[in-house]
C-alpha cells in the first residue's frame, strides 16, 4: 500500500513539475521573441527640402461694399401712388422711383403761382406810378416785398411738390421693393437700397505689426473662398489709427467688378502681396508640428550600418591546406568536394538601405499658400516627414511612399492618377 502511494506520488510531482517548467519555457521564449523582434517600419510621406522663391504677403478676412451704396427714404409723409421700378433694375442717376399721392401740393402751387403773377403785375404797376413821380417809395417798397414773398412761397411749394417723387441719386441697381402700392409711408420709411456695383470697396484690418508693410496704391488680391484669387485692387485709404482694444488698423481697397461677381455684404479673402524674396528654405505646413515644448520636423536619415544590420563578420579565409596534403602526389590526393552552391542575391528591398527619423527642432517664420519658413533646424537636402507622424518616435524605422500628397487635394490627386 505504501509502494503504491509512493509511485503516485513521484508520478503527480513529475506531471505538476512538467506542466511548471512548460509554462516557464513558454513564458521565456515570449520574452526573448517580444525582446529580439524589430517592429514594422512605419510608412510616411516625405519631400526634400530644397531653397524656393518665397513671395510673402499679408493675409486677411474683408468685407465687401459698393462705393456708393444707400438705402433710400422717403422724405415726406405720403400715400404710395405708382412704383417705378422693379427689382435688380439697373436705373440712371436722377431717374424718379416712386411716386406720392401729390394732388393737394399741386393745387398749393398752382395758387402760388397765380398770386405770384398778381403779385408781380402790382409790383410793375408801382414802378411805373414811381416813374411819373405819382406813387410813393412806401407803396412801391410793398409792391416789392409782396413779390418776392409770392415768388418764395412758389419756391417752396415746388420742393415740397418734388418730396413726393423718390429719385436715384446715383446710377446704380436697385434691390426688392420694400412698399407696395397704396401704403401711407411716414418720413424715414426705407423704400429700396440702390448699389452702384461697377466698383466694389473692401475693408479689412490687420494687426499693427504689419502695417509698416502696407501703403497707398499697392496691389491686393481678392478670393471669394475657393482657393483662388482672381480679382485684383488697390489700397485706396489706411486708418491713421489704430485701435486701442483690438490691437488692429483697418484699410479700405478698391477693385473693379465689372461682371458683378462681387456682392455687397459678402466676405473675401484678402492678400496683400509683397516684394518676392529667393533661397528661402520652406516645408509644407502639415511637415511642422508643434508641442510644449517647441515646434519640430521629423528627418529621414539611412540607418548606421552597425544598427541596420548589426556587425559585420569578418571575412572568412581559405583554408589553408596542410603541406602534408601539397607534398603528396596528385593520385594519392583526396577527391575534390562538390562545389557549393552561392549564397541567393540580395532582393531590391533588402538592397535598400534602412531609415530611420531623427526629431529636429526648428524655428518657424512666415506662413504663406500653405508653407511655412524654416529659419533655422534643418538644411537643403533634408529629407522631412510630410504625413504620417502621428505615431512617429525618434529613432523609429520608416518605409517611404509618396504615391500621395497630402499638400494637394485630394481631387487633383486623383485626376492625376
Amino acid at each position: 500500500m505504501i509502494k503504491r502511494f509512493i509511485i503516485a506520488f513521484i508520478l503527480l510531482v513529475l506531471v505538476c513539475g512538467g506542466i511548471v517548467g512548460f509554462n516557464l519555457f513558454r513564458d521565456n521564449a515570449i520574452q526573448q521573441f517580444f525582446a529580439t523582434m524589430k517592429p514594422p517600419a512605419a510608412t510616411v510621406s516625405t519631400t526634400i527640402v530644397k531653397p524656393t522663391d518665397w513671395t510673402p504677403g499679408v493675409e486677411a478676412i474683408g468685407t465687401v461694399s459698393a462705393v456708393r451704396g444707400v438705402d433710400l427714404t422717403v422724405e415726406t409723409a405720403g400715400i404710395v401712388k405708382d412704383i417705378l421700378f422693379h427689382a435688380n433694375q439697373k436705373v440712371e442717376g436722377d431717374a424718379v422711383l416712386l411716386q406720392l399721392d401729390d394732388a393737394v401740393e399741386r393745387a398749393d402751387l398752382e395758387a402760388a403761382r397765380a398770386q405770384a403773377a398778381l403779385d408781380q403785375t402790382a409790383q410793375a404797376r408801382a414802378i411805373e406810378l414811381q416813374r411819373r413821380g405819382v406813387g410813393s417809395d412806401v407803396t412801391l417798397d410793398t409792391a416789392r416785398a409782396t413779390a418776392t414773398a409770392s415768388a418764395s412761397q412758389v419756391t417752396k411749394l415746388q420742393a415740397v411738390l418734388d418730396q413726393k417723387q423718390l429719385t436715384a441719386p446715383f446710377g446704380g441697381t436697385v434691390g426688392i421693393p420694400r412698399i407696395d402700392l397704396g401704403q401711407y409711408l411716414t418720413p424715414g420709411t426705407s423704400v429700396v437700397t440702390l448699389q452702384d456695383l461697377e466698383t466694389m470697396r473692401v475693408d479689412f484690418s490687420i494687426p499693427e505689426q504689419q502695417l509698416p508693410l502696407l501703403k497707398i496704391d499697392q496691389t491686393v488680391r481678392l478670393g471669394i473662398g475657393d482657393g483662388e484669387m482672381p480679382f485684383a485692387g488697390t489700397i485706396r485709404g489706411i486708418d491713421p489709427k489704430i485701435d486701442p482694444t483690438s490691437r488692429l488698423v483697418t484699410i479700405r481697397a478698391e477693385v473693379a467688378n465689372p461682371e458683378g461677381k462681387l456682392t455687397p455684404g459678402q466676405f473675401v479673402q484678402v492678400r496683400v502681396e509683397l516684394p518676392e524674396e529667393n533661397d528661402v528654405l520652406t516645408v509644407p505646413q502639415t511637415a511642422l508640428t508643434s508641442s510644449l515644448y517647441g515646434d519640430f520636423v521629423f528627418v529621414v536619415r539611412p540607418a548606421k550600418p552597425a544598427a541596420a544590420n548589426g556587425a559585420t563578420p569578418a571575412a572568412a579565409k581559405p583554408e589553408e591546406k596542410p603541406a602534408t596534403d601539397a607534398a603528396k602526389p596528385a593520385a594519392e590526393a583526396p577527391a575534390a568536394k562538390p562545389e557549393e552552391k552561392p549564397a541567393a542575391a540580395p532582393t531590391a528591398e533588402e538592397q535598400k538601405p534602412q531609415l530611420v527619423l531623427a526629431q529636429v527642432f526648428v524655428r518657424p517664420g512666415r506662413r504663406n499658400a500653405g508653407l511655412v519658413e524654416i529659419l533655422e533646424g534643418i538644411a537643403p537636402g533634408d529629407e522631412v516627414v510630410t504625413a504620417g507622424q502621428n505615431r512617429l518616435s525618434n529613432g523609429m524605422s520608416v518605409a517611404v511612399d509618396n504615391t500621395i500628397d497630402p499638400t494637394k487635394p485630394a481631387n487633383q490627386q486623383a485626376a492625376q492618377q
